[in-house]
């Protein structure tokens, strides 16, 4: 068996589509055409959106006869989390550092 690749959950939110399903999604699971009802884009459209989405781990899908439901699954929303965390951290070090370089030349 041959794992798909993991897509990067970053890329996965960069569109404002996969965005909206995403918003969607955290109200309750729902189907394919329940999706695509919200959206002015063919249902096939959707379900590139809904794949790329899954793949990055951030929508499962469950089979339920012959529909598909879908839900959001936020556990991969932590490495954002993460990041963004990280990029504070870090431009709050570097403002502190800039501020307290400007008041010591102030003196």
């Amino acid at each position: 068996m041959v794992n798909q690749p993991k897509h990067d959950v970053l890329q996965a939110i960069s569109d404002p589509t996969r965005r909206s399903i995403l918003k969607l999604l955290t109200e309750k699971e729902l189907s394919i055409d329940e999706i695509a009802e919200n959206f002015p884009i063919s249902r096939t459209a959707v379900n590139k959106h809904l794949y790329f989405l899954s793949i990055s781990g951030l929508v499962i899908s469950q089979k339920i006869g012959r529909e598909t439901r879908y839900r959001l699954n936020p556990d991969p929303l932590v490495e954002i989390q993460n990041w963004l965390t990280f990029l504070e951290n870090y431009w709050e070090d570097k403002l502190s550092a800039l501020k307290k370089f400007v008041e010591e030349d102030l003196k």
